[in-house]
């Protein structure tokens, strides 16, 4: 099988510099500066905010519940002077002789209305009158005197004194029991006790005023007295976390009524009559509003912080970055081709020796694309001339040897023809390889386009390709299922054609050695604003080895002639139409080939120039295009092809 490819080396990936980058662009240094700045600030305020919210709570919690210890104190001690001042007072009750007069009748009703008179004169909330036997006969306020709870209350108090809380029902008194005797303590005789108390909700009372806290005496899920609102304190009771009682060292915290609250409690159950605890609060919220102020300065100390460290960042971000980012801009510059833009003389140490160091390589790398241009150049030329000398040499060859012939005498009519065949196909190769290289020359330069149809186009070629003797045996056949009116393109037609005639004829040279019968097979079809043309030979395929070097000119792989040109060719010329060339699959059987074209005008594109070796810019003899020496010389054979063909010139 034959393909004109470059056999040298593989073709390096070109980057575009007009084409958007496919790589992620990252933030820029300043931007990155800023952020973290502001991320760090915001930082350190949250994290001081939490800190220091959690050190006020502490300490306004601590402060709270030291308040509340002081609170409970301050309840033991006036609650202990009373009760001293109780048991002095009862002292002296228990000593009148009247009462005790009035306890020697054994009377019930005499003891209960003598009674009252003494419960008025001594202004406590409970007074009570017991046998000795400690069955209460008088106790006033009257409406506890008939209760027989109130009264097992009462023995509990008789039985064991140092109960001094008497619990009955919703009422709570602190008690002092007084025996009464007929004589002297020591030798007389038991008449009875005397019991006084007072109520303990004017005692919380007291406290409360002094000391600013609310208190509470509750029993199980009872509220018994407290300066709380009533129904704070039906909500108090039913919470789990006074159930319990941890220890007036421990503070708990409450929400009651929407309002939060610190308390701590004391289990008095010891000195009850039934389960009893004190409980000591004060509100949450003052406090808490002070911290909230004070983590709105916090904030606003926070946010001052942002933005003066913000517009500090920002300036120096423009004296860090804004060299790093010319320096950037340079950097591309010297990519797309401008390799007069100044660099950055300014910045810090490290950017200043960055640019100098970019500078100089800026500087080596013009250097060595010079040299290797220069390297390029002289190496096409020296395939070019090898593969163009052995062609035309080849070509010549033929020219003089049968001129010779003609010279002889002796010839035949049929012998001369032969020979003016020969001389005729010496003639067509070297106008074919001389135009070969007079359209690679001009390949990239403007043209002049015109509406054509490319399936016009496609049976031109295809008529030239018949003719062509290395089409013979090959069964050439096209597909198309638009109409020709649909395949119209703005396209230079005459290259178009050049292109498919290229690659039909590459084509038929691989099918025609190994492939009975040899077939060629091309399709046509539109995909939107495109034209796609694929050519279809049975050959052997496109050996895996030289596929990444198939478009690359002027080597020519498996064949004894040719300029090595036809699939460069084809290939530039696609890329100027707005398309490409690419071979689709090859296999033993199968190879396919497609071109495409822009059916619209498309500017010629950065990738028709780049993929065509920089070297050949102009060709010896010709003029600006490199054209002008090698026209005249296919004008003059092409003359020379003409008089053969007249006829009569045999």
């Amino acid at each position: 099988m034959s393909r004109n490819v470059t056999a040298d080396r593989v073709a390096e990936p070109q980057i575009n510099p007009g084409a958007p980058s496919t790589m992620s662009r990252g933030i820029r240094t300043g931007n990155l500066l800023v952020v973290v700045m502001a991320l760090i600030i915001a930082s350190a305020t949250f994290a001081s905010l939490l800190i220091v919210r959690h050190r006020l709570e502490s300490q306004v919690t601590a402060g709270l519940s030291a308040d509340l210890l002081r609170s409970v104190t301050t309840f033991e001690n006036l609650q202990t002077q009373k009760r001293n001042a109780l048991e002095h007072e009862n002292a002296l009750v228990a000593d009148l002789p009247k009462l005790k007069a009035l306890m020697t009748t054994r009377d019930d009703r005499t003891i209960q209305d003598g009674a009252l008179e003494f419960w008025k004169i001594s202004g406590n909330d409970l007074f009570a009158l017991a046998d000795e036997q400690g069955r209460v006969i008088a106790a006033y306020p009257e409406d506890a005197r008939g209760s027989a709870v109130f009264n097992r209350d009462l023995r509990t108090v008789l039985a064991n004194p140092a109960r001094h809380y008497l619990v009955s029902g919703s009422r709570l008194y602190a008690c002092s029991v007084r025996p009464l005797y007929f004589g002297s303590e020591e030798s007389g005789t038991l008449l009875g006790y005397v019991v006084s108390g007072f109520d303990t909700e004017h005692l919380l009372g007291q406290i409360s005023q002094a000391t600013a806290v609310e208190t509470i005496f509750a029993s199980g899920n009872r509220a018994l007295a407290g300066t709380l609102a009533a129904p704070l304190q039906a909500e108090l009771t039913t919470l789990p976390v006074t159930a319990s009682v941890p220890g007036r060292e421990t503070p708990i915290l409450l929400k009651l009524g929407g309002e939060q609250y610190v308390a701590v409690a004391e289990d008095l159950s010891s000195s009850a009559t039934a389960p009893l605890r004190l409980m000591v609060l004060k509100s949450f919220d003052q406090a808490k509003r002070s911290i909230q102020q004070i983590d709105r300065l916090v904030l606003t100390a926070g946010l001052l912080a942002l933005v003066v460290g913000t517009l500090l960042m920002l300036a120096l971000s423009r004296v860090v970055t804004g060299p790093l980012e010319e320096l950037a801009a340079g950097v591309r510059a010297f990519a797309m081709g401008d390799s007069a833009r100044l660099l950055p003389h300014r910045g810090t140490m490290e950017v200043q020796e960055l640019s100098t160091a970019f500078g100089s390589m800026r500087l080596e790398i013009q250097q060595a694309n010079r040299t290797l241009l220069e390297s390029e150049r002289l190496a096409t030329i020296g395939r070019m001339a090898s593969s163009v000398s052995h062609d035309l040499r080849h070509y010549l060859a033929s020219v003089y040897a049968n001129a010779e012939f003609l010279a002889s005498s002796g010839l035949s009519d049929t012998e001369r023809g032969e020979i003016f065949t020969d001389i005729r196909m010496a003639v067509h190769g070297t106008t074919e390889l001389l135009e070969s290289l007079l359209v690679f020359s001009r390949t990239g330069s403007a043209t002049r386009r015109t509406p054509a149809q490319v399936a016009t186009l496609v049976d031109r070629a295809m008529t030239l390709v018949r003719a062509h003797p290395d089409a013979a045996g090959v069964s050439l056949t096209a597909e198309c299922n638009h109409p020709a009116e649909e395949t119209t393109a703005l396209v230079e037609g005459r290259q178009i054609e050049r292109a498919l005639f290229n690659l039909l004829l590459n084509a038929c040279q691989s099918a025609r050695p190994v492939s009975d019968p040899a077939q060629v097979v091309v399709r046509l079809d539109i995909q939107g604003d495109r034209i796609l043309v694929e050519v279809i030979d049975n050959g052997e395929g496109v050996p895996e080895s030289i596929r990444a070097t198939l478009f690359q000119p002027f080597v020519s792989e498996g064949k004894q002639k040719g300029s090595g040109l036809g699939l460069t060719l084809s290939h530039c010329i696609a890329a100027e139409h707005g398309g490409e060339l690419i071979l689709v699959s090859s296999r033993p059987g199968c190879t396919i080939f497609r071109m495409s074209i822009a059916r619209g005008q498309v500017p010629p594109t950065a990738s028709a120039d780049e993929n065509r070796p920089r070297a050949v810019t102009r060709q010896a003899g010709g003029g600006p295009d490199g054209s002008a020496g090698g026209q005249r010389l296919v004008t003059r054979l092409s003359a020379a092809v003409k008089r053969i063909d007249r006829p009569g010139r045999s």
